[in-house]
């Protein structure tokens, strides 16, 4: 473990707008969002994540993809790519998968199938998954206008919702050992879940 760094969070805009020292003073987080980022350009610099040696890796990844008309499943593919090749390199490591958030209505089945294959796959590589999609989005599954101004990015609010589930989460994962089962995080529209 690195002493200067505990948690890391990957991604790509919506992670790099994050604030994530400020609102994570304890967890001497790094933030390695990168705008533009797709699964395939996250997967191109692992090296620098596993290089951290972080003791918790917080992936968010896969809208870019979208926008360049890749199928479910090859974003899928290469989150799966990513989450194994950060299991292999640090083993002990805790691996906290987000579902991908919403966005434009249109894009909603797509993120809903790729999300559910997330959450089914997680506990093979001893990951945990936080399913964002509840607190997020309408029922047409498109981003809350509340919480996004151009139906991608997140607003003030929208980051203050996800702090709010991560931190729940994140408060979860610290106390459970890496071989624990996906964590589900009580709500009354649970139901909702992809």
């Amino acid at each position: 473990m690195s002493e200067e760094v505990s948690t890391v969070f990957v991604g790509d805009s919506i992670t790099a707008g994050g604030r994530w020292d400020e609102w994570f003073p304890d967890e001497r987080a790094r933030n390695l969002g990168v705008a533009g980022d797709t699964t395939e350009a996250v997967i191109a610099r692992l090296d620098e994540v596993i290089a951290l040696d972080p003791d918790t890796v917080v992936l968010l990844v896969g809208t870019n993809d979208l926008a360049w008309r890749r199928s479910a499943e090859h974003i899928v593919r290469n989150i799966e790519t990513i989450l194994v090749t950060l299991r292999k390199a640090l083993p002990n490591a805790q691996l906290l998968v987000q579902s991908v958030m919403p966005r434009e209505a249109g894009h909603a089945e797509t993120i809903k199938d790729v999300n559910r294959h997330l959450w089914q796959f997680a506990s093979t590589v001893r990951a945990q998954y936080l399913d964002l999609w509840p607190a997020l989005a309408t029922e047409d599954g498109s981003i809350d206008p509340q919480y996004s101004d151009d139906s991608l990015h997140l607003n003030e609010r929208g980051y203050e919702v996800w702090v709010g589930e991560l931190r729940g989460a994140l408060e979860t994962l610290h106390k459970l050992p890496p071989t624990s089962r996906p964590i589900l995080i009580p709500r009354e529209h649970q139901q909702r879940r992809p």
